[in-house]
Parts: C-alpha cells; sequence; structure tokens
C-alpha cells in the first residue's frame, strides 16, 4: 500500500484592506501553489523524504501473534506447521529397578554346585604351594647373600678391631708373650700399606676361631708347620680370606715387586718387601710353604714371607700365593718403620 500525504482543504483568503499607496491597483491575495503546500505537509523520514510501500508482516511475527489472531484457519495452520518441524519431547529416562531385591533361594542340588565351584581345584593348591615355595627360597637365597657379602664383614671387622685393641693394650701393659702360643691366640698384626689393611695375625688356620673372625692365620700346627718371624731363617706363612669375613687378603693380586709388607710384635717391626707370586696353584700345593718355598724367585735359605688366599673370588677352587723377602729387623725402640710412618 502506498503511504499518502494529504493536506487541508483549499480555503479562499480573505482580502486585507489596502494600505499602501492609492495610486496602486490590487492585486488581490497570491495563492501558493498545491503542489508546494502539500510537499510542506509531507511527513518527514528519516532516511530520505519518499513515499514508501508497507512491508509484509513476517513469519515470526505471524506465528508469535498466536491463533487468537488468525482465527481457526490460522490455529489449524499453525499446528500443522508445529507437527511438521517436530516439537521437542522430554527424554525418557528408564525405570530404575529396586534395590536389594531379594534373589530366589538356590535348591540343595544348586546350593552343593555352588560350594564345589567356589572351591579351588586341585591344581591351584598345587600351582599355590609351589609359588609360595619359590618365594620362600629366594628371600631365604637374598638373606644369606646379604648376610655373607655385608654383614660378614662388618662382624669380622669389628671382632678383628677388639682383637688388635687387646693386643696393643697388652703390649703397652707390659704383659710378656708366652713365646709359644694356642690356637686362636693373637701375637701379631699385619701391616700392608698400599692396601690399606691392618690384621691381627692369630695361631692356627681354623675357620671358625681365626679365620672368619677377619684375623689372618698363621700355618703354625702339624704338618703346615711354618717358622714364626723372629726365626733366623724359615718362611712366615699366612692365610686370609680374600672374600667375605673381613676380606683381608681380597686385593694382594695388586701388590707389586718392592711393596711392604710389615709384621708387628711386642718388641719388633719385621719389614719385608714383596718379591714374587704366583697367581693360581693346587690347594694341595704345599710345596709353596717350605722353607725355600717352591715356585718362588728364592733359591737359598732366607728369611721369607708367604700370603695364601682363595681364587677366584667368591670361590675356593683354587689358591693364589704372594711371597716376599725380610729386608729390615726393627726393634720397637727405635719408633716405626719408614713404611707406617706417613
Amino acid at each position: 500500500m502506498y503511504e499518502r500525504a494529504y493536506s487541508a482543504p483549499y480555503e479562499e483568503p480573505v482580502a486585507a484592506p489596502y494600505q499602501g499607496s492609492p495610486a496602486a491597483p490590487y492585486a488581490g491575495p497570491v495563492a501558493a501553489p498545491r503542489a508546494a503546500q502539500a510537499a510542506a505537509r509531507l511527513p518527514l523520514d528519516d532516511e530520505t523524504i519518499a513515499f514508501r510501500v508497507q512491508e509484509p508482516p513476517r513469519r515470526e511475527e505471524r506465528s508469535a501473534a498466536g491463533p487468537a489472531s488468525g482465527g481457526r484457519a490460522a490455529r489449524r495452520k499453525a499446528a500443522r506447521r508445529q507437527g511438521r518441524h517436530g516439537s521437542a519431547q522430554e527424554p525418557h529416562e528408564p525405570q530404575e529397578t529396586p534395590q536389594g531385591a531379594a534373589e530366589a533361594p538356590l535348591s540343595r542340588m544348586g546350593a552343593r554346585r555352588a560350594a564345589r565351584a567356589r572351591k579351588p581345584s586341585a591344581g591351584v593348591l598345587a600351582s599355590r604351594m609351589v609359588g609360595e615355595v619359590f618365594i620362600t627360597t629366594g628371600v631365604l637365597m637374598l638373606l644369606f647373600v646379604t648376610y655373607q657379602l655385608w654383614w660378614s664383614n662388618v662382624r669380622a671387622h669389628q671382632q678383628a678391631g677388639s682383637a688388635a685393641d687387646h693386643l696393643q693394650q697388652d703390649w703397652a701393659n707390659g704383659k710378656r708373650n708366652p713365646g709359644t702360643f694356642s690356637p686362636g691366640q693373637g701375637f701379631a698384626i699385619l701391616h700392608i700399606p698400599k692396601l690399606d689393611v691392618v690384621a691381627p695375625i692369630a695361631e692356627g688356620i681354623s675357620k671358625t676361631k681365626v679365620l672368619d673372625r677377619g684375623m689372618v692365620g698363621h700355618y703354625g700346627e702339624g704338618d703346615l708347620k711354618t717358622a714364626m718371624p723372629d726365626a733366623k731363617t724359615g718362611n712366615f706363612a699366612l692365610a686370609g680370606h680374600r672374600n667375605t669375613h673381613g676380606e683381608p687378603f681380597r686385593y694382594i693380586n695388586r701388590l707389586e715387586p718392592g711393596d711392604e709388607i710389615v709384621v708387628e710384635t711386642q718388641d719388633d717391626y719385621y719389614v719385608y718387601k714383596m718379591a714374587s707370586i704366583l697367581p693360581v696353584t693346587s690347594p694341595s700345593n704345599t710345596s709353596v710353604l717350605d722353607p725355600i718355598p717352591k715356585g718362588s724367585s728364592f733359591t737359598g735359605p732366607g728369611r721369607y714371607i708367604t700370603l695364601t688366599t682363595c681364587t677366584p673370588e667368591f670361590t675356593s677352587k683354587y689358591r693364589m700365593i704372594v711371597w716376599g723377602k725380610m729386608v729390615e729387623d726393627r726393634p720397637r725402640s727405635k719408633g716405626k718403620p719408614d713404611a707406617l710412618v706417613g
């Protein structure tokens, strides 16, 4: 539709009395053109001054108007449109089943079958027993290895240190050595400065009384009896653990010719120098303990020292031998030898 602007009805202007010069003729009122008057009364638009075509109502406005604005036909049309597009429905929630509902009781036969099903079979029981045996064995082996590699060393060091302290206290108090010693009795202290070894020397090579207590044992009994360090000639032979129980001889394979080995007694320091080594020999080769040990570089009588231990490490299959020759017999009154000073 067009929007039209209407003007008020035209009225004839009333002639005003002439006040001008009498000579001027009366021209009458000047009427404004009708088109100009109509244009002056047109409503002003925000954007422009023009005719406008009325826009049809939008679909949203028609639907928002509802059935009341369009009558029965409009309501039917709106209902059909709503059915075509579908309407949102509430989600269907499943009904909850009652909790704790009592189950039907089993029959006697069913109860027996259920009990048999819950009972483990013989194979399952056997596998469990085997697994428990393996676990127990593994734990025991771990404890044994811990004892051998760690605790035995800790305990042996404590026992050897205590024996060395008692021996030095006896020397300081003037208690004289009897000259002969009973098995397990300490009488000297071994020093290997290069290996930082300080271990008491006891009579005999008993495992329980001497070697397992972290001490070094002197071959002084039976057919394996060897000389004492104060003898004029002979071979002073010692044995010690290479692994576990204090392991005083663990690194004697690192000794080189000329390295000092010192035996400290109540009256003297006996200083030896390493001469040679026999890396592997049979445990039955007792000739290495002879006064002139076979396999060494010695050819005549002298004052020698022999260190024996097991090899390879952590086994007792073979023996390793280290020999040394005495180079100094130093009385304690002269002080410590150079090998123990500094």
